[in-house]
């Protein structure tokens, strides 16, 4: 008869092996963490390895993601279709085991960690869009929406500080399903983490409002089960179970050292580990018993059984509610939606009206917000500046989650990797909000949201020097070359009210990839077009303005230097040089057009070409060419009243005149 130690050995030697194999991995936390994973994935987790996407399952994250071992281990053993093939295959090329877990790529995985304290975010966004779902669907004697979130992580998250932004709005939110255990080994890469690593760990959580349960045997299942039962308990907040454990633990010579943590342990050490641990069996042999006190399918399927059964009855009292919670799950957009959304474009361009283009982004919630019930806004700390409250917003409270609008607090870094793990639960179409500026410090979950393709909207105002007094600590200057050259990414930048509506209708109908939308604090006058030109706003670019015959000169340009190029364009056509003026509000939109129509706006032939826009020149020369000018930004700005700086830094018609009588 196995044991329960018998069961997590399993995981141990999965692990060892298949890093041994890699000549590559961390062996270390998966060995360590097995007997705490081992409770709580038999005992606990609801799950059903056969439908990894059904809706009222626990979500598992692994936040210490280089022990992504422990979960393709967990995964495998359960029964999810993770042969042991891919195993063995482990951080080799196509296989569906990559050295970290990358969501996609393995059934079972609910987001990409390796970014240390990110997974943790993930997972206090994943137990906010669960509390959240939650009081928007549930009814009395309905609980449709009603599972845990379950975190593993390190000490390398803990020193991370997003896990500080995160999980101090996790305690304010009385987050109570979500459970994090700490994997308190004492050791990261660099050795014993005593000598930069003495936080007061679960005095920390306590001042956040969390319940800890501290100095919890990782390596006794009682001891663990006993803790998991007291988190499940405390329905008021979240719960640090810190796990005392060994790193590589069973290993005679390595375990307890920082030589385990990310090293294969070398055949040598494997065969006393197999020893030590009483595991006598070959490379990747695991006995037909384990497998049978591992398999999770039949409890999975009636788990998921009995709440379908719950579902039917709720479907039969509450046909609306149903169907819409299905609609929000599937990620189905309201039928009408496209149809209301060109009908406000249209509006929008018959109304000519002069704004910035963060209060046209208001607008645009205002008019697509009722739409959609499942737009989930925010800002991290900015709602009066960036506009991101419209006429619906209700906040999401503690002791009311029922609203649609969550206050981040100044804590950009920690909205945008809660936004992920928002849209990796399902149900919610998130978009928070700051200064361009402060993407510096999100940039790695902007960078996440695009590698896992998930439907993030970040929004991003006051985005040039234009902005003025603040000074070049607020001015962006790079940021937009930075969000451009993103994989999966779509930067718009539009130019008024029209394009305003656009993007925001571009972004929300996305369905593989995140936006950022970049808009102005300043007004921007609004831009006549025809039919063809408003439908054209879409393909990211597009003539707005044209000449006579064949142009001389293409002027390209985005946001608030559009009406300059106009503006210079006009200029140079009264001096008889014919001038075409190019919007592109979004260069990755436009180059994914064909080449037939790309080639009608930036004709191949005309090589007199200028960019314009007060961001980092750089990015434009592929549009120029070498031989091209860019009117554009090469150093910080300044504090001074916004229409000064553009002066200043040469975002005048003259020198978008000079630029172009400099090339032809």
């Amino acid at each position: 008869m196995h044991s329960r130690r018998d069961l997590a050995n399993a995981i141990r030697a999965l692990s060892m092996d298949a890093v041994q194999q890699a000549n590559s991995g961390h062996p270390g936390a998966p060995m360590g963490m097995a007997d705490i994973a081992e409770v709580l994935w038999n005992d606990y987790l609801v799950h059903n390895p056969s439908d990894p996407a059904w809706a009222n399952r626990d979500r598992f994250v692994l936040s210490n993601g280089h022990g992504s071992m422990l979960l393709y281990s967990l995964l495998h053993l359960t029964g999810y279709d993770l042969p042991l093939e891919e195993l063995k295959n482990f951080r080799q090329l196509h296989s569906r085991t990559p050295g970290h877990p990358e969501y996609g790529y393995a059934p079972g995985v609910e987001t990409t960690t390796g970014p240390l304290g990110q997974g943790i975010s993930n997972a206090v966004g994943m137990a906010l869009a669960e509390k959240i779902l939650a009081a928007q669907f549930n009814r009395p004697g309905h609980d449709v929406v009603d599972h845990y979130t379950y975190c593993f992580l390190g000490d390398g998250c803990l020193m991370e500080g997003i896990s500080h932004e995160t999980c101090s709005l996790a305690g304010t939110q009385k987050l109570g399903k979500l459970i994090a255990f700490y994997d308190d080994n004492g050791i990261s890469i660099d050795g014993e983490v005593e000598g930069w690593f003495t936080d007061n760990t679960p005095g920390r959580f306590e001042a956040y409002g969390w319940q800890v349960i501290p100095n919890v045997d990782g390596h006794d299942p009682a001891a663990i089960k006993a803790a998991i039962e007291m988190a499940r308990l405390e329905t008021e907040k979240p719960t640090l179970i810190c796990c005392k454990t060994i790193i590589g633990f069973g290993s005679p010579n390595k375990q307890g050292k920082e030589e385990c943590h990310g090293a294969p342990l070398g055949a040598d050490e494997i065969l006393l580990a197999r020893e030590q641990l009483g595991w006598n069996h070959g490379p990747f042999e695991v006995p037909e018993e384990i497998y049978a006190g591992w398999n999770a399918r039949e409890k999975g399927q009636k788990a998921q059984s009995s709440w379908q059964q719950a579902f039917e009855n709720y479907k039969s009292e509450y046909p609306e509610l149903a169907a819409e919670f299905s609609r929000r799950l599937k990620g189905a957009m309201p039928a009408d939606f496209s149809e209301k959304a060109d009908a406000y474009i249209h509006e929008c361009q018959q109304a000519m009206e002069k704004i910035a283009s963060r209060k046209a982004s208001q607008n645009c919630l205002n008019a697509y917000g009722p739409l959609l019930p499942e737009l989930l806004g925010g800002s991290a700390d900015l709602a009066g500046s960036n506009l991101t409250l419209w006429s619906g917003a209700k906040g999401v409270e503690a002791d009311d989650a029922s609203g649609n609008y969550i206050y981040y607090g100044v804590r950009e870094f920690g909205m945008s990797a809660m936004m992920n793990g928002i849209v990796l639960h399902g149900g919610f179409v998130p978009y928070g909000a700051t200064f361009l500026m402060f993407m510096e410090y999100a940039r790695n979950a902007v960078r996440m949201a695009a590698l896992m393709k998930q439907k993030t909207i970040f929004v991003y105002t006051h985005d040039s020097i234009g902005l003025g007094e603040d000074g070049p600590t607020h001015q962006p200057v790079e940021q937009l070359t930075a969000l451009r050259s993103t994989p999966n990414l779509q930067t718009w930048r539009p130019c008024d009210t029209v394009e305003s509506a656009v993007c925001w209708k571009q972004a929300i109908m996305r369905k593989d990839g995140p936006s950022a939308l970049i808009f102005s604090r300043q007004g921007l006058a609004p831009m006549p077009r025809n039919d063809e030109q408003l439908a054209n706003v879409q393909r990211g670019g597009y003539v707005l303005k044209d000449c006579e015959g064949k142009p001389q000169a293409i002027l390209i340009a985005t946001g608030s230097e559009v009406a300059l190029a106009i503006e210079a364009a006009a200029a140079l056509g009264a001096q008889g040089v014919a001038v075409r003026v190019v919007s592109m509000p979004c260069a990755e939109v436009f180059d994914a057009q064909d080449s037939t129509y790309r080639d009608s706006v930036l004709i191949p032939q005309v090589r007199a070409r200028v960019a314009v826009e007060a961001g980092h020149k750089d990015y434009w020369y592929k549009y120029v060419g070498l031989d091209g000018r860019v009117v554009g930004m090469s150093t910080f700005g300044e504090s001074a009243p916004g229409g000064l700086l553009m002066e200043q830094f040469g975002f005048t018609t003259e020198n978008v005149i000079k630029a172009v009588n400099a090339i032809l």
